[in-house]
């Protein structure tokens, strides 16, 4: 009888990462300002669509917070909607 060719193998402690914290939670940012252009500019791409999480490094909570403040930046006019 043949052994099976895919072996799943166990998760050693070495293998888990570490959660790393995103960099609005490690400032300890609780608000994150529309007018603050720079930041908010680092999260969009060069033709205007926001980062993924997974792209921009932000948890949950910090991404959603984010979107909302680039809408309301897109909205008075401080980052275009495209380019």
């Amino acid at each position: 009888m043949r052994k099976p060719t895919n072996v799943r193998r166990k998760r050693t402690l070495t293998t888990i990462r570490e959660q790393t914290q995103c960099r609005f939670c490690r400032e300890g940012k609780s608000y994150i300002d529309y007018k603050d252009v720079d930041t908010l500019s680092k999260l969009l791409t060069n033709r205007g669509k926001i980062f993924s999480r997974k792209r921009s490094g932000n948890c949950a909570g910090c991404q959603r917070k984010v979107k909302r403040a680039i809408k309301r930046a897109r909205f008075m006019a401080l980052l275009p909607y495209t380019t």
